[in-house]
């Protein structure tokens, strides 16, 4: 069983889309902690009404990232955590934080890595003309959003998209999306060479839609 925390910053979507896969039978991970670092994150509401622990760490309470980021270890002390999955986390970890959890840090990020990296992902696809666009979960690294990637999901950037529409269909996508990637490490499936995450087997859009009728 892959213990996992989730750390968030807003609604908490994808949180859930976690809370739900973990409660299904025979699913190899289990959540034990939710953090959040803004009080108005309804994460935190999703997490207390999973039964989970939760905790509020609001960064503006803090005069640095780093006393910031030790709250949130010490806090992660108090249960057993093998996986830290970051989800709509929006702060920036520092290369300390980070390398404290060197491959046991992930991350889920709305665009095909490692295209359009940072904020406003959808927008920046739509104004490039691309034809599909996505979602990546990829391990943390101190560069931003530059971690090996693990697994992407694509979607095809239609004519009368907009950002609102665009963005929909991608996070559809990450709802099943983090969950398969939690399976396939919790799975053992996962293997980093050097900088290269490796998944023994395929997984194609045919599994993922299989995965996602079976944990949704």
């Amino acid at each position: 069983m892959l213990n996992i925390a989730v750390i968030i910053s807003g609604n908490g979507s994808n949180l859930q889309a976690l809370i739900d896969a973990c409660a299904t039978p025979n699913f190899p991970a289990r959540i034990t902690m939710v953090i959040a670092n803004r009080p108005e994150a309804y994460g935190l509401k999703r997490a207390e009404m999973a039964g989970l622990p939760n905790h509020l760490i609001d960064h503006s309470n803090y005069d640095s990232r780093l006393n910031f980021e030790t709250a949130i270890n010490d806090t992660l002390n108090q249960v057993q955590v093998d996986l830290i999955c970051l989800a709509g986390f929006m702060r920036i970890l520092s290369l300390e934080f980070t390398q404290k959890w060197h491959n046991r840090l992930i991350n889920i990020h709305p665009s095909l890595l490692p295209a359009y990296g940072g904020l406003h992902t959808h927008k920046r696809a739509l104004q490039d003309n691309c034809a599909f666009h996505g979602a990546t979960v990829h391990y943390v690294r101190p560069e931003l959003d530059r971690g090996p990637l693990i697994l992407q999901a694509k979607v095809s950037v239609l004519a009368e998209d907009t950002v609102a529409t665009l963005a929909a269909r991608v996070l559809e996508k990450e709802h099943s999306l983090y969950p398969l990637c939690i399976k396939l490490l919790a799975d053992g499936r996962v293997k980093i060479s050097g900088e290269t995450a490796r998944i023994d087997g395929k997984i194609g859009p045919r599994q993922l839609e299989e995965f996602s009728t079976r944990y949704s």
